[in-house]
């Protein structure tokens, strides 16, 4: 049977992927940056946290790209 990644581990990837690609930026500069704490933002990152609507147009606000973007798979 396949695993199946889950829809938060997926989006914190996708989110560490632009992090990486757009800013320069370690994990606790970009989460200074967007007003999180580092521990937070390293849960989003890892998908061990859940996003509200609110932190997820923070994060695209923070990488300059639009929400859905946030959610495109490169697959």
């Amino acid at each position: 049977m396949k695993t199946h990644t889950s829809l938060r581990q997926r989006f914190g990837a996708r989110v560490r992927q632009l992090r990486k690609e757009k800013t320069d930026l370690s994990q606790e500069a970009f989460a200074d940056k967007v007003g999180f704490a580092r521990s937070y933002f390293g849960r989003v990152e890892t998908g061990k946290a859940n996003p509200s609507l609110d932190a997820i147009q923070t994060i695209a606000e923070g990488l300059g790209v639009e929400v859905s973007a946030l959610f495109e798979d490169d697959d």
